[in-house]
């Protein structure tokens, strides 16, 4: 199938780079579990870019990258405060508290962010045996919207967090989307900001499989490679996953991608800004574009292109840009776009 998707950057390919980098692995025999020295290289490329005291697990996906960091921070009787629009909530099957034993402690948002006032809003359960107890914090980076949180809003909320006992858990799925927006390193919008574990995304910016559990506080990182192998994310052929990641964060390879799909993005947004019936609901600050159109239009583009609706309700779709969507597959939407109001 040769037509570009906006459905999400998970339909996309694997980038050349990385194939290659697959392909340069599959030479001989690796020691297994991690034991090699792709994995030593790649957990030296998250050193370089998170700092040397970060710790570091290589996992197969977001959901089981979420839940296992989560796992070394909240024990069964303790809750995580996120969004209404969480990943962890709406979109894991309930991997979260189904592994864990916890519960999800729930915020309505409209703009994706969790604020201090959430937070503050669960704070008089502590101490109160019937309820369960809040320990953790999680946003996301970039929002289930395409937001981004700037690096004062994650630091005044990781401040607040652990001024009252909690962890902060950061979601980054799209983390590299994030820093090409606001032009920061990865290592400031995490741990200078004071975020204490990480999930950090590959999946949905260029390799083929992969996602890693990035730690910051010395205390959650002991358990973390016994929780990984509970949690069935431990991989045997681990070179494989490792020298994806090496790959990805050489050269700024992960930061070429995420720019790419973000500049995409921001020029499919320009063009349906500029017809008629068509209104962006959310800003675009990363490689999503949500808007509304009339519901013809939308069942008539379906029909050439996957893409989602977000919300029945409002005719508000999804669009999401990938590291391999070009400028001509952006043209080719927005033209469909407008045949499609016309007729």
């Amino acid at each position: 199938m040769t037509m570009k998707m906006f459905a999400s950057d998970n339909n996309s390919g694997i980038h050349p780079a990385i194939m290659e980098a697959i392909a340069a692995a599959n030479s001989g025999h690796a020691p297994a579990y991690g034991s090699d020295s792709f994995t030593d290289a790649a957990i030296g490329r998250f050193k370089e870019h998170f700092g040397e005291n970060c710790s570091v697990q290589l996992v197969f996906n977001g959901t089981g990258a979420n839940v296992i960091g989560l796992k070394a921070m909240v024990r069964s009787h303790q809750a995580i405060i996120c969004t209404d629009g969480a990943h962890i909530h709406s979109d894991e099957g309930g991997a979260a508290e189904g592994f864990i034993g916890g519960k999800l402690l729930i915020s309505p948002t409209k703009d994706g962010k969790l604020t201090i006032a959430d937070i503050e809003r669960q704070l008089p359960n502590i101490g109160n045996q019937q309820r369960s107890q809040p320990k953790a914090v999680s946003i996301s980076q970039c929002t289930e919207i395409g937001t981004v949180y700037t690096i004062e809003e994650i630091k005044a909320l990781t401040s607040f967090a652990h001024a009252n006992g909690l962890y902060v858990h950061m979601d980054g799925a799209r983390i590299s989307n994030a820093a090409a927006h606001l032009g920061c390193s990865l290592k400031e919008m995490t741990a200078d900001a004071g975020i204490d574990m990480l999930a950090f995304g590959g999946t949905k910016n260029g390799l083929m499989a992969g996602e890693a559990v990035v730690c910051f506080r010395e205390e959650l990182a002991t358990e973390l490679a016994y929780i990984r192998k509970q949690g069935m994310q431990l991989g045997s052929k681990m070179r494989f996953l490792s020298a994806q990641f090496e790959r990805l964060l050489t050269d700024d390879l992960w930061l070429e991608n995420a720019r790419q799909a973000n500049a995409m993005a921001r020029l499919l947004a320009d063009g349906l800004a500029k017809l008629p019936g068509v209104a962006l609901t959310q800003p675009v600050e990363s490689n999503a574009v949500f808007a509304s159109m009339p519901r013809p239009q939308i069942e008539k583009l379906q029909q050439a292109y996957a893409f989602a609706v977000w919300n029945e309700s409002l005719n508000e779709i999804r669009l999401v840009a990938s590291f391999d969507t070009a400028e001509e597959d952006i043209a080719a939407f927005l033209d469909a776009s407008a045949q499609a109001l016309e007729g």
